[in-house]
């Protein structure tokens, strides 16, 4: 018996990286799932792993920044699968979130305000009946490392996922009540690829992070009932690399 046997769950930005590792964790756990990402390609690809593996996904194109995909994409998950119970905040436009704060123009900042946070916002205000009918609804947002250190030369990203933290601890508080759970994901992981040259890890394991073996499993406690008494918390699965720092 998987730990998601019968729920329905979103996943953006599910087409590479922490967000594909994610979706095809929750359907070998029986979840049905939805991939949410910006390329068809990306979308049809992933769908057709889980499905070749015997899970459940339905594939859905959609720009998270547009509200009127938002609601079409969250209208037909619903409508394929009666429900749903689990949303994964998880994309991201990974061409916009490099600027010195003395040379950020508010542009940039509106882009990774308007994929972060904002479609956070509006995907879970989309979900929100459907995961209060579950009784037992779950959200998991992906904030970041790089905005509670201030890493330097990421301005308009850091302010974007620390909002996305505030954003997460008010929800909880406001949707407790609903019995619905919100929380943050914080993951040091390496999603670069083979071709981009990054600095050696400094955390105390000595390594970034699997998106497939570190981070998916993190999410999946989170949407899973063993995680049914935390809400508002910032979970960081970094190898030890803040330890209590500004938490």
């Amino acid at each position: 018996m998987g730990r998601l046997d019968g729920k329905v769950a979103i996943v953006t930005g599910a087409g590479r990286g922490i967000g594909r590792a994610t979706a095809k964790l929750f359907a070998a756990e029986g979840a049905k799932v939805a991939i949410l990402s910006l390329t068809p390609a990306n979308v049809d690809a992933v769908v057709a792993e889980i499905k070749a593996s015997g899970g459940t996904a339905l594939g859905v194109p959609c720009d998270i920044s547009d509200a009127e995909q938002i609601r079409a994409a969250v209208e037909k998950v619903v409508g394929s699968y009666g429900g749903i119970d689990v949303l994964v905040n998880n994309a991201f436009d990974p061409t916009a979130p490099f600027s010195s704060i003395i040379d950020l123009p508010v542009e940039q900042l509106q882009r990774n305000f308007d994929v972060g946070p904002i479609a956070y916002l509006r995907m879970m205000q989309a979900c929100y009946p459907h995961l209060k009918a579950s009784g037992e609804g779950r959200i998991i947002n992906f904030g970041s490392l790089a905005g509670i250190v201030g890493l330097v030369g990421y301005g308009p990203y850091n302010m974007a996922k620390e909002s996305v933290r505030a954003l997460t601890r008010t929800a909880a508080k406001e949707w407790g009540a609903d019995k619905i759970t919100v929380n943050n994901v914080l993951p040091v992981a390496d999603t670069w690829g083979k071709d981009i040259d990054v600095p050696a890890p400094t955390n105390p394991l000595g390594r970034y992070g699997s998106p497939d073996d570190d981070i998916a499993p993190v999410v999946l406690f989170l949407a899973s009932k063993d995680a049914q008494f935390l809400t508002g918390y910032s979970l960081t699965p970094d190898g030890g690399s803040i330890i209590d720092s500004a938490r």
